[in-house]
């Protein structure tokens, strides 16, 4: 009998299953700085701890996206591990701040179920939360992902698809942050909630030629352990025939090339939406641009700004090109993504 766990496969899953995931993980000062050195992210929030004392926070907070793909990594073993994309994101709420020394874990739950056509794969839903040593929920997020099946001749199962936002409403967004200390000089820009204007377009000008080594440590840092990005034996017989780079790492340099443009925004309080829409690969460089697509005012020193974050890679971002004429991703195109972020106001 083999010991070693090979992964769950479509048919394995159903809806109202519960994954409590093994490994939680103790996040250090070590983990932010490794983080920042992979990201090149620069947010002041992130980055300073007499920065974020000075704007609410009881010290120096970890971003919340190092502490989503944490999250994430937990539940790649027993979701993704046989995944063949992972296809998209919706409903993310950031809970609660995780701070160094703080304990992630993560559970999940299966909230829907769709073979596909070619009776080989099919897409799993699952919404997954994260908790700290409190048990403090601090994150929640649906994803869903093509998985593929054991057996194709095992029966179908009744399809699930579950009623999802389209967005966060601004009114779950957090009304007690506090911005009154907040700096401009300091965190790198003088640009407020008030001077961005929906439909306005920014772009982010700064690219990152993204290497072998750095995309597979970033991906260890989360305890990602899809095969996809580490087994270049067993990638040669795959579509891309190369390691393919994990879309977080795609979001996460998108995010800290945003800088240049929208430093003041720098803490993310919910995910809308997210697609990865077309492979990284080592050696690409990655560039990005941001859409307002919505704002909201949450108290007198905090706004919010609902961003599109479209990531392309080796070309000019400042084209704006989402879609092509036949209303598909355009050539490029990596990542599309939504997102709430706080900014301070005037």
């Amino acid at each position: 009998m083999t010991k070693s766990f090979t992964g769950y496969f479509f048919e394995d899953f159903h809806v109202g299953m519960v994954l409590n995931h093994a490994t939680p993980l103790t996040l250090s000062t070590g983990d932010v700085s490794l983080y920042r050195a992979l990201t090149g992210s620069r947010f002041a929030l992130f980055g300073a701890e007499t920065f974020a004392s000075a704007n609410g926070f009881e010290r120096l907070p970890i971003d919340p996206l190092l502490a989503f793909h944490v999250v994430f990594g937990k539940t790649v073993p027993d979701i993704s591990l046989n995944a063949v994309a992972n296809l998209g994101y919706a409903e993310g709420r950031f809970l609660a701040p995780v701070y160094p020394g703080d304990t992630l874990r993560a559970v999940s739950e299966v909230i829907g179920v769709k073979q596909n056509s070619n009776g080989k794969t099919g897409v799993v839903y699952v919404r997954t939360r994260g908790f700290n040593q409190a048990d403090t929920e601090v994150m929640s997020y649906v994803r869903w992902v093509m998985v593929n099946k054991r057996d194709a001749a095992s029966a179908a199962p009744d399809t699930v698809i579950p009623d999802l936002q389209k967005a966060v409403p601004a009114s779950d967004l957090p009304s007690d942050l506090n911005y009154s200390g907040w700096d401009d000089t300091l965190a790198g820009s003088s640009l407020r909630f008030q001077d961005y204007q929906i439909g306005e377009k920014i772009n982010h000008v700064d690219g990152m030629t993204v290497e072998e080594a750095e995309h597979q440590i970033a991906t260890r840092l989360y305890q990602n352990t899809a095969k996809v990005h580490f087994d270049g034996h067993n990638q040669k017989q795959s579509r891309f025939g190369k390691r393919l780079i994990y879309g977080g790492v795609v979001i996460s340099i998108a995010r800290a090339l945003s800088f240049n443009g929208l430093a003041n925004a720098a803490d993310m309080l919910a995910i809308n939406a997210g697609t990865h829409t077309g492979p990284l690969f080592a050696g690409d460089t990655l560039y990005a641009w941001s859409e307002v697509l919505d704002t909201a005012d949450l108290n007198d020193t905090v706004g919010a700004l609902r961003l599109r974050l479209v990531a392309v890679k080796d070309q000019d971002p400042g084209d704006f090109a989402l879609r092509g004429a036949d209303g598909k991703y355009a050539p490029g195109v990596c990542l599309d993504f939504d997102y709430w972020a706080a900014i301070p106001r005037r």
